[in-house]
Order: structure tokens, then C-alpha cells, then sequence
């Protein structure tokens, strides 16, 4: 056991650029960064697309589905080839072909063409599960709840970014003589460009596991002795965990949390302009603060994990979840009645605390469901956020239920999906094994007597 933990870092040492799991943790959440900014690039320049290309409350909100409705597949697909091919090969390709319609969604001169290249866009926000699954190789049990979080969490940190640098880069084409109609579409040249660099980046400097890439392991038949390693039944690992029902509960969780988080990034930059009729910077720069809080509350929400981890075993970790979900939900209803801007403002900051909290908080649960099958359940997981974005995207969608009474809505389906928590349950074999893992990770931290 101390063998197996020794190869993963249980620190986390954000100054060092030179280990490979902290080069690993800093390209990764980079990586993620890029491609979230690139995913929802667009959205903070809706009020702009919505004037050139006419489109209706009803198209808009067809586009917003459209963003993440195909992620919930790749996120599937991403988790089977993490297991299968190993996370650098898999986050290279798509980096590189996920810039191909980033940059090229530009060329919509229409609903329809507008439409299918956000709906090919949405598979770059499969970056999160190779995310997840890279960090989770690399870092011991220890401090993999806060290595989850921190990288997850830093990469949806993208989502508030663009809300704020986007409207920049339009009003700089603006102001070199560019028309509002080709200033937008050349804003989205940019990120597309930073994602090549990034798979080029991705493909050298980093490695599938401690112990090396899986094609190299797998020549020498050590495979199973890697720290991410499938079971010799590597065709059942999606199957098993298919069948638990805790990998369903944190599914729909995540939903509530991370689904949240896309609906609020796609609508909320237009959401401030037309309620509280402001210009499109200042409500860009507003709702960018719901994405910022990704600097450190996501972290928050993995450390915390892990610190109830150690204290109280997996049961602490759950018991957390819960909590900060249910206080997810109450502020997601406070603010969705506010019609003050600067209560607004301090509400959302306490809602974006508590959903980000609670994406922390579940992966720091995650790996511990199946070690055999990491990528099946962090793919099956992560497109739960999708799916909730998806359905909370029929709501903004109607013409009849207003923005503020769709995220009502949703504040009290939040309320009442954090009870589902509870359905997460853990052996007492299974919180023995945990508790000796801690254990190891926890004695490789202690200084060596001589």
C-alpha cells in the first residue's frame, strides 16, 4: 500500500513546475481553462449575436441546450477512452480538433448554422472528466479531493473569464474600425488558437500515470501495477459502473451543481443586461463574477472533503456534500427573487460559493467509488452537470416562464435533489480501505527518523 501511494504526490506544491504530477496538475487545469473559455466564449456576446443573426428568446434558448447537450455524450465517451488509451493522448485530440469549430463559429450566418457549431463546440466541455482522471492518477487519496477540486475548479474559471475578456476583445476590434458583425467572430479566433497550443503543449510535457504513458506500461506488461490501471476485464469497467447506484445519485448531484453553474455562465451575462438594463461590459463583468469564485471555492469544497474525509471517514465527505448543496439551492431561490443590483450581486457571490463548493465536494468522492473503473465514473458523473444544464435550458427556453422564475425553479429542484446524497453509501469494507489509504498517504508526509 505505502508502494502504491509513494508513486502519487501527496502534496500539493503550487510553485513546482518540475514534478510530474505538479506539471501534470498545472497543464491539466490549463488545458481545462482554455477549453472552458473557449466552450462559452460566445455567450457574453449573445446581446450582439441576438441583434445580427434576429434570433428569438426561443433560439436562444434552443443555442443554449445546443452548448451542452452533446457533452453529456463525449463525457461518456471521454471516460471510456481515458481508461482505454490513457488521459494525454485523449486531452490532445481534443484540444486540437475541439479549436476546429471554436474558431470557426465565426462563419454562422444564420439560426441554424449558429446552432450546430455550438452544439460542436459542446464537446470541448468533455475536458473535465480527462481533467478529473489525470489528477485523480496523479495524487494520493490524502489530497486528491483538493487536487480534483483545485484543477476543476481553476478550469471552470474559464466560464467567468470569458464573461469578462470577451467583451473586451469585441470592443478592440470595435476600436480598430472592425464592425460589430466581424469584431465577434474575430474574437473567437483567439481562444481557438491558445487550445492547439495546449494539445501541442498536453502531448509533450505530460504522462498518463506516475509510472509512465499506458502504451509504455502495457509493453512491458506492468499495466496493472499502475496507480490508474483497469481491471483485467477492462470491457466491464463502464458496466460496473452503470450499476451502482451511487454513480447515478452523484450523477444527478452534479446536475444540481454543475449544471447550475452552465445554465447561470450561458444566461447570465444577458440576464443582468435586460433586467437590470445595463451595457453589455458591465453586465459581462458582473456575471463574470459568478465564474471567478472558481479562483478558490471549488478548491474549498475538495479540501474540505478531504478534511471531512480524514476526520470522519467517506461518510464525512457525504454529510458535506449535503450541507452545501442544500445551502446551494436557498441561495439560488434568494437570488432569483432580487431585484436590487447590489443585493444581487453579494447573493450571487454566495450562491457561486455554495455550487462550486458542492462540484468540489463531489469529486472528492468520485474516486472512491470504483479505483477499477475512475474514467466510467467520472465520465458517467460529469455528464450529470450536462444533463442539468440541459434540462434547466427548456426552461430559459419557454416564452411563457420568465429568467427570474426559471432559476426559482431550479432553486428548489437543487433543494430537493442535495436529500439524494444520502442514497451514496459506503461499505464498512470499503471505509476500511479508505482509512488505510489515508493512513499511507498520511505517513509518507511524516519526517523519516533516523
Amino acid at each position: 500500500m505505502k508502494e502504491f501511494i509513494s508513486r502519487k504526490a501527496t502534496k500539493i506544491r503550487l510553485l513546482d513546475f518540475k514534478s510530474l504530477p505538479m506539471r501534470t496538475f498545472h497543464i491539466t487545469w490549463f488545458s481545462f481553462f482554455i477549453c472552458f473559455f473557449g466552450w462559452f466564449g460566445i455567450a457574453p456576446l449573445m446581446a450582439v449575436v441576438r441583434e445580427e443573426l434576429q434570433l428569438t428568446k426561443e433560439q436562444i434558448g434552443s443555442t443554449i441546450i445546443a452548448s451542452v447537450a452533446i457533452t453529456v455524450l463525449a463525457r461518456l465517451a471521454i471516460g471510456w477512452l481515458c481508461d482505454r488509451i490513457g488521459p494525454r493522448i485523449t486531452y490532445t485530440y481534443l484540444l486540437i480538433l475541439g479549436a476546429i469549430p471554436v474558431m470557426c463559429i465565426g462563419l454562422s450566418n444564420s439560426f441554424e448554422a449558429f446552432l450546430l457549431f455550438r452544439l460542436v463546440i459542446g464537446v470541448t466541455g468533455a475536458s473535465f472528466v480527462i481533467t478529473q482522471y489525470h489528477a485523480s492518477a496523479m495524487f494520493a487519496p490524502n489530497v486528491v479531493g483538493t487536487a480534483n477540486a483545485t484543477t476543476a475548479g481553476w478550469g471552470n474559471l474559464g466560464g467567468g473569464v470569458t464573461q469578462m475578456i470577451m467583451p473586451l476583445l469585441f470592443s478592440g476590434f470595435i476600436a480598430l474600425g472592425f464592425s460589430d458583425n466581424l469584431s465577434w467572430r474575430y474574437a473567437m479566433i483567439l481562444p481557438g488558437i491558445v487550445m492547439i497550443v495546449m494539445g501541442i503543449i498536453y502531448y509533450r510535457y505530460t504522462k498518463d500515470t506516475p509510472e509512465g504513458n499506458f502504451k509504455t506500461l502495457k509493453k512491458e506488461k506492468d499495466i496493472e501495477a499502475s496507480a490508474s490501471k483497469t481491471s483485467h476485464k477492462r470491457e466491464n469497467t463502464f458496466l460496473l459502473a452503470v450499476k451502482d447506484i451511487r454513480v447515478w445519485a452523484l450523477f444527478l448531484i452534479y446536475g444540481a451543481c454543475f449544471g447550475i453553474e452552465l445554465t447561470i455562465n450561458n444566461i447570465g451575462a444577458i440576464y443582468y443586461k435586460d433586467l437590470f438594463d445595463l451595457d453589455l461590459k458591465t453586465a459581462g463583468l458582473i456575471a463574470g463574477l459568478f465564474g471567478l469564485m472558481n479562483l478558490f471555492a471549488r478548491s474549498l469544497g475538495g479540501y474540505f472533503g478531504d478534511k471531512s474525509g480524514i476526520k470522519w471517514g467517506l461518510k464525512g465527505r457525504i454529510l458535506f456534500l449535503f450541507t452545501v448543496l442544500l445551502l446551494e439551492g436557498i441561495t439560488l431561490m434568494a437570488f432569483s427573487q432580487i431585484r436590487m443590483l447590489p443585493m444581487a450581486i453579494v447573493v450571487m457571490v454566495l450562491f457561486s460559493l455554495c455550487v462550486q463548493m458542492a462540484e468540489g465536494a463531489t469529486f472528492s468522492i468520485v474516486p472512491f467509488i470504483h479505483k477499477k473503473a475512475v474514467g466510467a465514473v467520472s465520465g458517467i458523473v460529469g455528464a450529470g452537470g450536462n444533463v442539468g444544464a440541459v434540462l434547466a435550458g427548456f426552461l430559459f427556453r419557454s416564452e411563457g416562464i420568465s429568467y427570474s422564475y426559471a432559476l426559482l425553479i431550479l432553486g428548489i429542484c437543487v433543494t430537493v435533489i442535495s436529500l439524494f446524497s444520502f442514497l451514496v453509501r459506503f461499505s464498512e469494507k470499503e471505509e476500511k480501505i479508505a482509512r488505510r489509504e489515508i493512513k499511507a498517504s498520511l505517513e509518507t508526509l511524516l519526517p523519516v527518523k533516523n
